[in-house]
């Protein structure tokens, strides 16, 4: 099993570029029907699930892995898109900014239904503010193109103010967390265990994404890899096995902290709190005519706003050849 990790900031760092990516790790090629010859080129999050198959009690498969590590899902897109990655998962919101590109493989082939209410709107220690509508003219942070966008436009709309009406930071999460902890920032949308960190040191929740956010987290796969049988036949074992891994997940948030803290370094604490605070356990299933639907609307919103260049129809981009590995 081959593991690296690879980040916009890293790559810019190395000198390396996505096609540099896609030489390092090359499709292996498979007999027919052999999945033991076989290499199947996966993303993976820091801490996320894909990373604990051994913990879970999940069997190696019969063929191999490489696994990248990836710092978002807009980076996982694009490595599908450069012919480096078979599969990998994000927010709905990556596969609509490619879904218009010439050659666009990004695939949605499942749907992971998860947490919403580690997606947050915080405001600082102390802060008087207690409705959205009160940071008219406040520098809000966000993360550009992610579900932090998203839920930033649509408290937006339901405030009944423009973008116009606000000073709008877009920042990594990382950068986000420095800005917002030096006073730079009146209120930062943002997602994950850092939210955690955040407010152990004081901040305060505004808002969760309840309401805003579907809870869909989308499993990708590259319509290449789709095309081969082999290799098809080798994502729906991957699949069947990352379900397994959730319901293990789900079965004790304890365990779960603590074989996540051991791998990130990350205090345990902040792992058992987001697994006590979610709003739904993980489930994930086959794609439905539901979740095409909620893509649709995020979609709408972004073309709204004109940071699309035009409307977007999703139906395209997702397919249903997993579905019989998910039943």
């Amino acid at each position: 099993m081959t593991d690296i990790s690879f980040s916009r900031r890293g790559l810019m760092l190395g000198g390396l570029s996505l096609a540099g990516l896609a030489a390092c790790s090359p499709k292996a090629p498979a007999a027919s029907g052999d999945l033991s010859t076989l290499t199947l080129r996966v993303a993976t999050y820091r801490g996320n699930p894909e990373n604990f198959f051994k913990e879970a009690g999940v069997g190696e498969p019969p063929y191999k892995l490489a696994r990248t590590q990836f710092a978002g899902g807009n980076l996982i897109a694009e490595a599908i898109n450069a012919k480096a990655l078979d599969f990998g998962g994000m927010s709905e919101i990556p596969p609509i900014f490619v879904a218009g590109h010439p050659g666009n493989l990004v695939r949605i082939v499942s749907v992971l239904q998860g947490d919403v209410n580690n997606q947050v709107v915080l405001v600082p220690k102390g802060s008087p503010v207690q409705d959205f509508a009160q940071l008219k003219g406040k520098r809000i942070g966000y993360v550009k193109a992610t579900t932090s966008h998203y839920i930033l436009l649509r408290l937006l709309e339901k405030a009944g103010l423009t973008w116009a009406d606000i000073t709008p930071v877009a920042l990594s999460p990382q950068d986000g967390l420095a800005a917002f902890q030096s006073g730079a920032l009146d209120a930062w949308i943002i997602y994950g265990v850092i939210v955690y960190q955040a407010r152990e040191a004081g901040a305060r929740v505004l808002t969760t994404a309840q309401g805003i956010l579907s809870g869909n987290y989308l499993i990708t796969a590259s319509q290449e890899a789709l095309d081969d049988p082999t290799r098809l036949k080798a994502i729906g074992d991957y699949v069947q096995r990352y379900k397994r891994v959730f319901d293990w997940i789900n079965a004790d948030g304890v365990r779960w902290a603590q074989v996540r803290t051991a791998a990130t370094g990350v205090k345990q604490a902040y792992y058992e709190q987001e697994f006590q605070e979610r709003s739904s356990p993980s489930i994930l299933g086959p794609i439905s005519d539901a979740a095409i639907a909620s893509q649709q609307a995020v979609a709408d919103t972004f073309a709204a706003a004109k940071i699309l260049p035009g409307a977007v129809q999703v139906k395209s981009l997702w397919d249903d050849r997993l579905t019989p590995f998910l039943k």
